[in-house]
């Protein structure tokens, strides 16, 4: 069988640590960033520095800096840019295809950005579409730190996609001895889960920011479990979905874990720091934070109750005080579970 090509579309932490997943796999690999310095630099030292120290790129990873050579002839591209770039980055790349995209020709988009796209409330794929993709996509997610996938440690995603074909091209590309995708139908279920568990990422770093301890933690997740389900079965997910890798699992890893851009952001904002200071001291984009202005809109359009989400709108945007905010929630009425 003729090796395959992936091209990565972003050379942040999580678009390198895809590339070194691919290319484990025996996947050939171009990886592609807007900045011609930063490919410079990973040309030069093989490494990306800045990102993800210490993790060395394979020479089977080419470093491209021109886009059109990049999607030129491949089986998949992968999009590992900010939601809120998505829109932007499909437009010049379906450009640059010029008609080679279709229901069973040309490459498969594979989608990793979470997020809601603020001003019309889409998810990635939707975005995608919008912006003229017309092509076969799948949704790779799941509880994923790319610093962890970088160093080879045991890992799983979730493929999604309603063609299950499809699904299983990507599992063939990114599975490895230490990597498992499973394949799911329920796209809708998945992009959902991977936008809210960063707002809820927030919440979590907030709460350790301000000294609370493992109770007060577990009940912020498992209430801001409900809301993701809440609001994903409104929206035509399936609710298994967000007891599975991209939802509950994917929630454990990024609010748990000190490396989740979005956990750090909300434990700085416990701190004291402002939001504009804690976004830049990430030097990376935290997509919980923009993230929360989407939801606060859907979870009225649906008639969705989100009040742990609401209030990491509040701190970020109101100017609610964090101990405030979690006054907010604890007066609020229990009611049933």
């Amino acid at each position: 069988m003729m090796q395959e090509t992936v091209a990565v579309l972003g050379a942040g932490s999580w678009g390198t640590a895809l590339a070194l997943l691919l290319a484990r796999a025996g996947v050939s690999v171009r990886l592609w960033d807007r900045s011609s310095e930063q490919v410079n630099q990973l040309r030069e030292h093989r490494e990306n520095r800045q990102y993800l120290a210490g993790c060395l790129l394979p020479e089977s990873i080419e470093l491209v800096a021109d886009l059109a050579t990049t999607v030129d002839n491949v089986d998949g591209i992968v999009f590992a840019v900010p939601a809120g770039a998505l829109g932007q980055m499909t437009t010049q790349v379906v450009k640059l295809l010029d008609g080679k995209l279709g229901v069973h020709t040309g490459p498969i988009a594979v989608i990793v950005s979470k997020g809601i796209k603020v001003d019309s409330l889409l998810l990635p794929t939707a975005v995608m579409q919008q912006s003229g993709w017309n092509g076969r996509s799948v949704v790779l997610s799941g509880p994923n730190l790319a610093t962890e996938v970088a160093q080879d440690i045991p890992a799983a995603a979730v493929a999604a996609c309603h063609d299950v074909d499809t699904a299983a091209a990507v599992q063939r590309w990114f599975c490895t001895e230490r990597f498992r995708v499973y394949a799911s139908t329920d796209r809708i279920g998945v992009e959902v889960g991977g936008a809210v568990k960063n707002v809820l990422a927030v919440a979590a770093g907030i709460s350790d920011g301000l000294g609370f301890g493992d109770n007060t933690k577990a009940a912020l997740l498992t209430r801001g479990l409900v809301e993701m389900a809440r609001l994903g079965v409104a929206m035509g997910a399936t609710k298994d979905t967000f007891y599975g890798l991209t939802g509950v699992g994917d929630l454990l890893a990024t609010a748990g874990s000190r490396l989740s851009r979005n956990w750090r952001v909300g434990y700085a904002l416990a701190q004291g720091m402002s939001l504009p200071d804690a976004v830049a001291s990430l030097g990376q984009v935290a997509e919980g934070v923009e993230s929360s202005k989407a939801l606060r809109m859907l979870s009225q359009q649906h008639g969705v109750e989100m009040p742990v989400s609401d209030a990491v709108f509040a701190v970020c945007y109101e100017n609610v005080q964090p101990r405030e905010a979690v006054a907010r929630l604890m007066g609020r009425f229990a009611g049933i579970e």
